[in-house]
C-alpha cells in the first residue's frame, strides 16, 4: 500500500486530527469476537456508575511552548521558569501545589497547616465522588496514571529533583500531595499528556482500534450449517441456564469490541477511532506507558544512572505503583446501584467467596490487571476445570479399594496370620512379632495398591497430554481475543540493567536493524557456568538434607520398634513414616527461603537481556530447587526404601551402626502415600496462609500503627486513594513466579506419583477452588495494583509442564513395577498360584500369595538374643536355610524381576505412543479461529487502502482540486 506521508502531514497541520471516521465497508456488521481493550471507550454497556467514569469530558489541550500548535502528537518543550531554580526543595514540599495555567511545572505556595490540608483534601474528595474516587489532579480534569512515594527525610534530594525535572521535559505532569497518615511521606501524582501518550504508544508499538469488524464467518456460522446443527442449537436454547455462568445484567460485557487494531502511528492518526482522548488509551495502557518512561528516565549523568528501579533500590523513592480505581466496597448493593468502579465490580463478581462456583470474568481481569495476570488466571481456571475428571476417576479408584478392602485376599491372609512370626526389626531389645499385628497397615495399603492403580496411572498420563494440548487451543483463542497475536515480535524490550551494563558494546539487531547493547559470548558463558555451579551446589545441599532424614528414619525405626508403649511398638511403621515426613516437611520449608535468595542472586549475575528472559531464568532455578527439595525424599521412598536392607543375619548397615530400613510385608506403597499426603496437604495450607494470612496481618498492623500515630478519628474511607494504596502490601518482587511455581509443583504431585496416591487430583481440585478466590481476593483487596504487563503465554512454565508429563510416565511405570506389589501378585497368579491352568480371573487366584512371598530364617544363627521360636519370616524371595544353597535368590525372584522390567518397557511405549497420537490429533489452534484470522488480515489490508483513499480524496476536495474515485 502506498504511503503518502508528506501529504498526510501537511493535511494534518491544516485540518488537525480526525475525531471520527466514516464507514467504508458495506458488508453487514455482525456479532464480533471479544477483542477487548481497544474499543472500551466506544462501548456503551457499562454499569450505571461506570458510565461517568469512562466518559470524562475531554480536557482542553494544555498549552505547549512550540512555534506552532498542532493536533498531532508533538514533543512538549517546558517553558522557562522565573527563578531558574528547580521547584523540588524539601522546605516547600509540604506546601500547597497549585498548577499554573501552563500545566507543565508545579508552583508552590505558602505552607498550609495540617488541619487546613485535611479539610481541603476532604473537600476535593467530596467534589470528586462522581469521579473514580477522586483519582484526578486538583483541577478535577487530569487523570492520575501513576503514583511515586518518597520520604521527605531522604537524603537523595538531588537525584529525585533531576529525575522529576527530566520527567517534566518529556511531557509528564507532576503534582505532589502529603500523606495524611505519615508526615514524612510525600506522594507524587503523575499524569501523562496526550502528546506524550501518543509518542510512546508509537515507540512501544501499542495496538489501537481503527475500524469496525465485519465477520462473514460468524454470520455464516450462525445462519448456515447442517439441519442437525440448527436443531441442536434450538434444543440447547431450551435447556436451563448454566449456573456457573456470570449474570450479564450484573457483569456487562465491558470488553466486547468490534474494532480491528493496528500499531499506533502518529503519521496515520486518521486511521484510528479517537472519539475521546481521555478514554482512547485505557487506564492500564496509560500506566504501562508511564512505567515505560519511568524505566528509562535518567537521574544523573551517565548511561547507568537511569530508571525507577534503581531509584527504588537506593531509597530515593519508597514505592511506585498505578493507583486502584477507588474502593472495592460500596454501601449500596451492586444489583440496584451498579458498580462504582472496575475494582468494585471485580470484588463483587470475582473475589468474593460466594462466587466460588462461577466462571471467572477473564476480560475484566485483563482489563484491570493486564494480559499477563489475565493469562495466569485463565490457565489456573483451565487447570482447575480439567482436574474435575481426574479427581472423579481417582475417587472411584480409591472407593474401589475401600469397598474391596475386606475381601482382598492379601489383606485377609495378613490379618489371619496369627501364627506367622516375623523376624525382629532391630538388634538388641527388639523381639519377634506376629504378622497379624499389621492388619490395619495391610488394609490401608490396599486402598491405594489395588487393581485400579495401573488403569489410573495410564489415565493420568493421557490426561496430562490432553490438558496441555487443549490449553494451547484456549491460549490461542485468548491471544486473538486480547489482540496479542503479533505482540511478542514487536514489544520485547531490553532490561535497563542490561542496557546499563553493556552500553559500551553494541551490535546491529538482525530484526530491527538498529544498534543495541550486546553481551559477549565469553562473558555470557562464564556467568552461566557460575550460575550452573551454584545450582548444583544447592541441589547437593538438598540431597544432604535428604540423607539426614534417612538417618533419622533409621534411628527412629529402632527406637519405635523397641518402645515401651505397646501402641507405638505395635504401629512402629506409622510412627517412623509419620515423624520422618514431618521432619522432612520442616526442612523443606526452611530451605525454600534460602533457595529463593540464591536463585535471585544467580539470575541477576547472569544479566538476562529482557524481562521475559530474566523471569524464565529465575523461574527455572526456583523450579529446579523446589522440585528437588520436595521430591527427593519421595524418590527415596519410592525407589530405594527397602531395596538394600539385606536379610536377617546379614543386614546392610549405615556406618556399621544402623540397619537399613525395610518395607512392610504388604509393600512400601503406603509409605510413599503417607509422604505425598502429608507434604501436599501441609504445603497447601502453609501456602494459603502465606498468600492471604500474611498480607492481612501486615495490613492490620499498618492500620494499627496509623491509629497509634494519632489518627483514630480518620476512617479509611476519608483517606485519599493513593494513601490507602500506600498502606496496602506491594505485589511480591518476583511477580507471578511464586503463583505459577506453587501450581506447577502441585501438578507434579498430581501426576508424577499419582499411582501411589489416587486422591492427589481431588486434593488439588479442592485447593485450587480455594486458590482462585484466594488469589482474586489478594489481588483486589490486599495488594497494591500491579503494573499491567502484557504476555502471550505462560512462558517457560509450559515447557516445564510438558517435561513433568514425560517424567510422570516414567515414574509411574517404575512405581507400579517396583514400589507396588502389582507385578509380584501378577507373576504369582499366572505362574505359581492355584489358577495357573485356569487363568487369572479373581482374587482367589492369589490364595497362598503371602506365604509364597515370605522367606524363612533360622534365628538360631544369631549370636545374641534368646527367642521362643527357631524360625521367623521376612519379605524376600530367598531359599530356606535347609536348602543346598541357603538364602540365595530363588527362580521366582528372577521371574518377578524380568516381569518388572518388561512392564516398564511396555507401559512406557504404550503410554508415550498414546500421548504422541493425541498431541498429533489435537491442533494447537481451532480451525474457525484460523479462518477468522485470515479473514481479518484480508479485511485489514482492504481497510487500510480505503482509509488512505478517503483521506487523500478529502484533502484534495478541501484544497479545491479535482479528484477521482480510483486510487490517485
Amino acid at each position: 500500500m502506498v504511503h503518502h506521508s508528506g501529504s498526510i502531514q501537511s493535511f494534518k497541520q491544516q485540518k488537525g486530527m480526525h475525531n471520527s471516521i466514516s464507514e467504508i465497508l458495506k458488508e453487514k456488521t455482525l456479532k464480533s469476537s471479544r477483542r477487548s481493550l481497544p474499543c472500551l471507550a466506544q462501548s456503551q454497556t457499562h454499569p450505571q456508575n461506570l458510565n461517568h467514569f469512562l466518559s470524562v469530558p475531554l480536557n482542553p489541550e494544555p498549552k505547549t511552548y512550540t512555534n506552532s500548535i498542532s493536533a498531532s502528537c508533538t514533543h512538549i518543550t517546558p517553558p522557562p521558569t522565573d527563578t531558574g531554580q528547580d521547584v523540588c526543595t524539601e522546605e516547600r514540599e509540604v506546601g500547597d501545589f497549585e498548577p499554573k495555567t501552563d500545566e507543565v511545572l508545579l508552583v508552590q505556595k505558602k505552607p498550609m497547616s495540617r488541619g487546613k490540608l485535611e479539610a481541603r483534601t476532604e473537600s476535593i474528595q467530596g467534589n470528586n465522588l462522581d469521579n473514580p474516587s477522586g483519582l484526578m489532579f486538583r483541577d478535577g480534569k487530569k487523570r492520575i496514571d501513576y503514583i511515586l512515594v518518597y520520604k521527605k527525610s531522604s537524603p537523595q534530594v538531588e537525584k529525585r529533583c533531576t529525575f522529576e525535572r527530566n520527567l517534566r521535559a518529556e511531557g509528564i505532569m507532576l503534582e505532589k500531595e502529603p500523606s495524611l497518615t505519615n508526615s514524612d511521606i510525600m506522594f507524587v501524582k503523575i499524569h501523562a499528556q496526550w502528546d506524550t501518550l501518543c509518542k510512546y504508544a508509537e515507540q512501544m508499538n501499542i495496538r489501537m482500534p481503527f475500524r469496525r469488524k465485519c465477520y462473514f464467518t460468524d454470520w455464516k456460522k450462525k445462519n448456515l450449517g447442517s439441519p442437525f446443527q440448527l436443531k441442536f442449537r434450538q434444543v440447547k436454547s431450551w435447556l436451563p441456564r448454566n449456573p456457573m455462568k456470570l449474570d450479564k445484567e450484573a457483569l456487562p460485557d465491558l470488553e466486547e469490541s468490534d474494532c480491528y487494531t493496528a500499531p499506533f502511528s502518529r503519521a496515520r492518526m486518521h486511521h484510528f477511532n479517537i472519539n475521546n482522548k481521555e478514554t482512547f488509551f485505557s487506564t492500564s495502557t496509560r500506566s504501562r506507558i508511564v512505567h515505560h518512561v519511568l524505566q528509562r528516565m535518567k537521574y544523573e549523568d551517565g548511561k547507568s544512572k537511569m530508571g525507577i528501579n534503581r531509584l527504588l533500590g537506593n531509597s530515593t523513592y519508597e514505592a511506585a505503583f498505578p493507583p486502584h480505581e477507588g474502593s472495592y466496597k460500596s454501601r449500596h448493593p451492586i444489583k440496584t446501584h451498579g458498580a462504582q468502579n472496575h475494582r468494585h465490580l471485580l470484588y463483587e463478581r470475582w473475589a468474593r467467596w460466594g462466587m466460588w462456583y462461577k466462571y471467572q470474568p477473564l476480560d475484566l481481569i485483563r482489563r484491570y490487571f493486564g494480559e499477563k495476570i489475565g493469562l495466569y488466571f485463565a490457565w489456573l481456571g483451565w487447570y482447575t476445570g480439567m482436574l474435575i475428571p481426574a479427581a472423579l476417576v481417582g475417587l472411584f479408584v480409591f472407593l474401589y479399594g475401600l469397598f474391596t478392602m475386606d475381601s482382598s485376599q492379601v489383606s485377609k491372609e495378613i490379618c489371619e496370620a496369627h501364627s506367622t512370626i516375623m523376624c525382629p526389626m532391630c538388634e538388641g531389645n527388639c523381639s519377634s512379632w506376629t504378622l497379624s499385628d499389621s492388619c490395619v497397615y495391610a488394609k490401608v495399603t490396599h486402598l491405594f495398591d489395588n487393581g485400579g492403580t495401573v488403569f489410573f496411572a495410564i489415565f493420568m498420563a493421557i490426561w496430562a497430554t490432553v490438558f496441555l494440548e487443549f490449553w494451547k487451543r484456549r491460549r490461542a483463542e485468548l491471544t486473538y481475543d486480547w489482540d496479542l497475536i503479533d505482540w511478542e515480535e514487536e514489544e520485547e524490550e531490553l532490561r535497563p540493567q542490561f542496557e546499563a551494563k553493556y552500553s559500551r558494546k553494541e551490535r546491529v539487531n538482525p530484526i530491527s536493524g538498529k544498534p543495541e547493547p550486546f553481551q559477549p559470548f565469553t562473558d555470557k558463558f562464564s556467568r552461566l557456568m557460575v550460575s550452573v555451579s551454584g545450582i548444583f551446589f544447592m541441589i547437593s545441599l538438598v540431597l544432604t538434607a535428604v540423607f539426614a532424614v534417612v538417618v533419622f528414619r533409621l534411628i527412629a525405626m529402632e527406637k519405635f520398634a523397641s518402645f515401651q508403649w505397646e501402641f507405638v511398638k505395635k504401629n512402629w511403621q506409622f510412627a517412623t513414616s509419620g515423624t520422618g515426613v514431618c521432619i522432612n516437611f520442616m526442612i523443606i520449608m526452611s530451605l525454600n527461603v534460602v533457595y529463593e535468595k540464591v536463585a535471585y542472586l544467580l539470575t541477576n549475575l547472569e544479566h538476562p537481556r529482557t524481562e521475559s528472559e530474566w523471569e524464565n531464568s529465575f523461574a527455572l532455578k526456583m523450579f529446579l530447587f523446589q522440585f528437588v527439595n520436595l521430591n527427593s525424599s519421595t524418590f527415596y521412598i519410592a525407589f530405594f526404601l527397602g531395596r538394600f536392607a539385606g536379610r536377617p543375619g546379614d543386614y546392610n548397615k549405615l556406618f556399621n551402626r544402623w540397619r537399613m530400613e525395610e518395607c512392610h510385608p504388604s509393600g512400601c506403597l503406603i509409605d510413599l502415600c503417607l509422604q505425598m499426603g502429608v507434604i501436599m496437604v501441609f504445603k497447601q495450607i502453609w501456602n494459603n496462609f502465606m498468600e492471604l494470612g500474611y498480607p492481612l496481618l501486615q495490613n492490620w498492623w499498618s492500620q494499627r500503627k496509623i491509629k497509634r500515630a494519632g489518627e483514630p478519628s480518620r476512617s479509611k474511607e476519608k483517606l485519599s486513594q493513593w494513601d490507602r494504596d500506600w498502606n496496602l502490601q506491594p505485589m511480591n518482587a518476583h511477580g507471578l513466579v511464586d503463583e505459577y511455581l506453587e501450581m506447577v509443583l502441585q501438578f507434579g504431585f498430581t501426576t508424577i506419583f499419582v499411582a501411589a496416591f489416587p486422591l492427589a487430583p481431588l486434593l488439588a481440585l479442592l485447593n485450587n477452588i480455594i486458590e482462585i478466590r484466594l488469589d482474586a481476593y489478594k489481588f483486589v483487596t490486599q495488594w497494591r495494583r500491579p503494573m499491567p504487563a502484557r504476555a502471550t503465554d505462560i512462558g517457560i512454565w509450559h515447557g516445564i509442564l510438558e517435561g513433568i508429563g514425560v517424567v510422570a510416565v516414567i515414574t509411574n511405570a517404575f512405581v507400579i513395577a517396583i514400589t507396588s506389589d502389582y507385578i509380584p501378585r501378577f507373576v504369582y497368579a499366572f505362574k505359581y498360584g492355584p489358577c495357573v491352568d485356569k487363568g487369572y480371573r479373581h482374587e482367589k487366584c492369589l490364595r497362598g500369595y503371602l506365604n509364597n512371598s515370605l522367606s524363612v530364617f533360622d534365628m538360631g544363627e544369631l549370636k545374641n538374643g534368646s527367642y521362643h521360636t527357631r524360625y521367623c519370616r521376612y519379605r524376600d524371595y530367598r531359599a530356606p536355610p535347609w536348602s543346598p544353597e541357603p538364602y540365595e535368590f530363588t527362580l521366582q525372584f528372577w521371574h518377578v524381576l524380568a516381569a518388572r522390567l518388561a512392564f516398564i518397557i511396555v507401559f512406557e511405549h504404550l503410554v508415550f505412543g498414546i500421548k504422541t497420537f493425541i498431541a498429533h490429533m489435537i491442533p494447537d489452534m481451532p480451525k474457525d479461529l484460523c479462518d477468522r484470522m485470515r479473514r481479518e488480515k484480508y479485511l485489514m489490508q482492504e481497510m487500510m487502502y480505503e482509509v488512505e483513499l478517503e483521506h487523500l480524496q478529502n484533502e484534495r476536495k478541501n484544497n479545491g482540486k479535482q479528484y477521482h474515485h480510483e486510487w490517485p
